[in-house]
């Protein structure tokens, strides 16, 4: 009753009953059901092998990882050494002024 009679793409509900139904001939059925987990992995309850970069990785401003098969070459044009340079130092100006302040307390 409370679902709506137009069904249109973006319907989770209409999304989710078509993922639920097991066709016959499927190739992914074995493996679906086969790597069927608890559903907390992920939100269609498949276990996905992520593979990461294991290793010393520069730091950048979004905090992404470099992908698996990463050589190790830093490539960029130098803009995220010079921006976290200068995010340093301005975090060392503040930490020196504020103790400059206090010295006299």
């Amino acid at each position: 009753m409370q679902i709506p009679l137009a069904r249109y793409a973006d319907d989770q509900d209409l999304e989710n009953l078509l993922k639920s139904k097991i066709r016959e001939g499927d190739p992914m059925l074995e493996y679906i059901t086969k790597n069927k987990g608890t559903g907390e992995e992920s939100p269609d309850g498949v276990r996905h092998e992520v593979r990461e970069f294991r290793g010393f990785c520069p730091p950048n401003r979004f905090g992404i990882r470099p992908g698996f098969a990463w050589d190790g070459v830093d490539r960029s044009n130098g803009y995220e050494q010079k921006w976290l340079l200068q995010l340093n130092s301005q975090k060392a100006v503040e930490d020196e002024a504020y103790k400059w302040s206090c010295s006299d307390m």
